[in-house]
């Protein structure tokens, strides 16, 4: 820009001091025209500056994505060739899997135990409510039988009682009898004590009914020997079968917490299985594979064994002085001169300015933000959207580029800047032709 504005200038200053000779030549108007060739050098200088800032660190960029595996092992194949376009799901690389595969082996044994254990256990319970209706059958057979001969008993002894009941009366009778015909003098003593004597026997046999009629309803009402039995045998059974389904019970979620367990472990162990064939992530390339057969490759500490990147269009970002900002916004135009196509100009329009820089960063930690002059200015970055003609060009990622803003004040002076963005590329020749 200095060489263009003082060639500019010196030529006007030949023309009007020599050429034409509109001003005579002295050290006043000399020393007039190199202040005011300064000056406006300043002043131009000053308004490329703020209007139509130009930087020179604008670069395509990419995310990457570095690749860590997610189980540890040793690498026992790397299919994948370095730069060569992949789609989401091919194979990277392989780690030996014969670690995991013993695992999940394993498991699935253990797993098969735990589910012929669960299978006992319902064949337990089914031979226990087996027994437990055996049981019941056997209880309801028992009272019935029991209930039959017991009433039959009952009747017996209450039949007794009745019979003995008859004889007890008519032996009193008789004694009243013989005790009125003993004061007429019509029996003798002998006779009358025979009957008294025969009221007391009938009054004890009468007794003894009356015991045995209320023993047999103790006994229809309580049941007999053999019920007592079957009541005996239908609670043990009725006990083994809640055991089984208290233990059976005992399963979370349909399974059995063992069984449970054992399915989640499994479960885990195939997943890592999976996981040692990396592949992937999505569309794109695998760049700088320096990743070889015999290598370990682990998880933790995060060590990447891969560069991945995605099949994204790069992002063009330049920064700029914090005095240029306030007058950036989207959609204002743009030109890219990139060293690696000399003599070209690319347009571009701004898209946003970045909301925040690194060094205004703050994260938290055990020590105590410093504001000091230690921190740098810092430089603004700003995205640009580039046109399709630079998409189609084989450009790599981190190419870079001089990247001029054009914006609305001063738009005279933005055909100057143009001018000089065009010089730049055309001196890129130069730096091409020595290398």
């Amino acid at each position: 820009m200095i060489e263009l504005v003082i060639g500019v200038y010196g030529g006007l200053c030949w023309l009007i001091f020599k050429k034409w000779k509109l001003v005579p030549t002295n050290s006043y108007t000399v020393c007039t025209a190199i202040l005011g060739g300064l000056g406006i050098l300043l002043l131009i200088a000053i308004l490329l500056s703020l209007f139509h800032p130009s930087t020179k660190d604008g670069r395509l960029y990419a995310t990457t994505v570095p690749v860590v595996p997610q189980v540890r092992g040793m690498v026992v194949e790397v299919p994948v060739v370095a730069n060569q376009p992949l789609k989401k799901g091919d194979i990277l690389f392989r780690i030996d899997p014969k670690p995991y595969e013993i695992e999940v082996q394993r498991l699935e044994a253990t797993l098969a135990g735990e589910n012929t254990r669960v299978a006992q256990l319902e064949n337990k319970l089914a031979a226990a409510e087996a027994l437990v209706s055996q049981a019941k059958e056997n209880l309801r057979v028992a009272e019935s039988v029991n209930d039959r001969q017991l009433r039959e008993t009952v009747e017996n002894a209450a039949g007794k009682v009745s019979e003995m009941q008859a004889k007890v009366d008519y032996a009193k009778t008789q004694d009243v009898r013989r005790t009125e015909l003993l004061a007429k003098g019509a029996v003798s003593r002998e006779e009358a004590d025979f009957g008294k004597k025969q009221v007391g026997t009938t009054e004890g046999e009468l007794r003894q009914a009356q015991a045995s009629l209320r023993e047999a309803e103790e006994k229809l009402s309580a049941g007999g020997s053999r019920t007592m039995a079957s009541r005996e045998d239908l609670k043990r059974a009725e006990a083994q079968a809640q055991e089984v389904r208290v233990e059976i019970a005992s399963e979370s979620g349909g399974f059995n917490p063992k069984v449970r367990e054992t399915m989640a472990a499994l479960d885990a162990k195939r997943w890592e299985l999976e996981q040692t064939v990396v592949r992937a992530p999505s569309d794109g390339f695998a760049t700088q594979v320096m990743l070889r057969s015999g290598q370990m490759a682990v998880p933790l500490p995060l060590a990447p064994v891969m560069v991945f990147v995605p099949a994204e269009s790069p992002t063009f970002i330049a920064t700029y002085p914090q005095t240029v900002i306030p007058g950036v916004k989207p959609g204002l135009e743009a030109e890219l001169a990139f060293k690696a196509y000399p003599g070209r100009i690319f347009k571009a329009k701004v898209v946003r300015v970045m909301p925040i820089i690194s060094e205004g960063q703050v994260q938290a930690s055990g020590q105590l933000a410093t504001a000091t002059s230690a921190y740098a200015p810092g430089r603004v970055p700003v995205v640009f959207e580039y046109d399709e003609e630079l998409a189609t060009l084989n450009l790599p990622v981190g190419a870079q580029a001089t990247t001029a803003i054009y914006m609305e004040q001063a738009h005279a002076l933005s055909i100057v800047r143009k001018i000089l963005l065009r010089i730049k590329s055309w001196e890129h020749y130069l730096f091409f032709v020595t290398g």
